[in-house]
């Protein structure tokens, strides 16, 4: 990560991040702290610098935290990150490092996304998330391949997951 970017974001990795990265490599270590600046930036409705500082690959697909089918592609255009940066506002993230999988030309990262905001219009709340994010090298760049995000931090038990498995709306029964 250069020096111009990281002062540009104000940006210290927290700790836990920060020991984890230590010990995948500087390669991967820079990776590491980039996806957690990428993450603030999101959270905080800063989609031009977060729109900067990622490198989305041409198939890329998400699976995102609301459900639903995965998408494929990633619209960038300037009205998108317009209606995002409307949508995410005032947050913060920090990373917590689970497990990372390295090879030449992947690696994988599960995360948890400890992280705050106003989404969608509503009042700031947590929103951590566990994340899998798998990038690809591409020349000399990594490219962020796959993303899947879900809510399930917390332990939500057996009935509670069935009722999301099948669709059901929340305090639901059948």
């Amino acid at each position: 990560m250069t020096a111009a970017l990281t002062a540009s974001l104000s940006f210290r990795p927290s700790e836990c991040l920060a020991n984890s990265a230590a010990s995948a490599g500087q390669p991967v270590a820079e990776l590491i702290q980039r996806t957690e600046a990428q993450a603030i930036a999101f959270m905080r409705g800063e989609m031009e610098q977060w729109s900067r500082m990622i490198r989305i690959a041409d198939d890329f697909t998400l699976m995102q935290p609301f459900g639903g089918p995965a998408s494929r592609g990633f619209d960038a255009s300037p009205e998108r990150l317009a209606q995002l940066a409307k949508y995410f506002r005032n947050g913060d993230a920090k990373l917590e490092l689970v497990q990372s999988y390295v090879s030449d030309g992947l690696v994988v990262l599960v995360m948890i996304e400890r992280q705050h905001g106003e989404v969608g219009g509503l009042p700031d709340q947590d929103w951590s998330l566990r994340v899998t994010q798998v990038y690809r090298k591409q020349g000399s760049e990594w490219q962020l391949v796959h993303r899947h995000a879900d809510p399930l931090v917390r332990y939500v038990g057996l009935e509670t997951a069935a009722g999301v498995a099948r669709g059901a709306r929340l305090g639901e029964r059948s």
